[in-house]
């Protein structure tokens, strides 16, 4: 049996539902992103209490069909972002469509509709957290950071960063280090 679960965004979250899962005695196949697939069928009350434990770290469990496809392009696109490095060899609205096995414009209006943004969007958005996080690191030049994030030029990175945050991805690193410093001097 399948189970689809909202927030689901990281490794810490797959531990906490498999934890949840053991705790209520169901064995599963595979816990991932935004899903997990348990052995056994789950009674009601099983399914009570698994609720309510997801609930208490944000978690949440779906059943509308429509809810379950907008958390898995939004875990595609997590994942695309934050744990892939090998960048796309084909455009991003066909790599959607297939790992999803759905027409990209039914997609996108999809998401649109419940989720009051585009795909598009909340895929910048994504990608500008995690540059503003590697920036944070200070451990990458904006160059490699631009390459890392598949960018076409710096220039591109730096205009859609200041697009989303209203900052260059330079002065956002220096606030990043003279509120360090303010911590420091305290």
């Amino acid at each position: 049996m399948k189970l689809y679960i909202k927030n689901m965004v990281c490794i810490r979250c797959t531990m906490v539902v498999k934890a949840e899962l053991e705790q209520l005695g169901l064995h599963y196949t595979s816990v991932a992103l935004g899903e997990a697939d348990i052995i056994e069928n789950i009674s009601p009350e099983q399914l009570d209490q698994f609720k309510r434990a997801l609930l208490k770290s944000g978690l949440e469990l779906m059943d509308n069909k429509k809810s379950v496809l907008i958390q898995k392009i939004k875990t595609v696109i997590v994942e695309l972002v934050h744990y892939s490095e090998e960048p796309l060899t084909i455009k991003f609205s066909e790599y959607l469509s297939s790992k999803l096995n759905h027409d990209y414009t039914y997609l996108a209006n999809l998401f649109s509709e419940v989720q009051g943004t585009t795909i598009e969007k909340f895929f910048i958005a994504h990608k500008i957290e995690r540059v503003k996080e590697l920036l944070v690191y200070n451990e990458l030049t904006l160059t490699e950071i631009a390459f890392k994030m598949h960018y076409s030029s710096v220039a591109h990175l730096s205009s859609q960063f200041k697009k989303v945050t209203g900052l260059t991805p330079t002065h956002f690193r220096q606030l990043k280090d003279k509120r360090r410093s303010m911590l420091e001097d305290v």
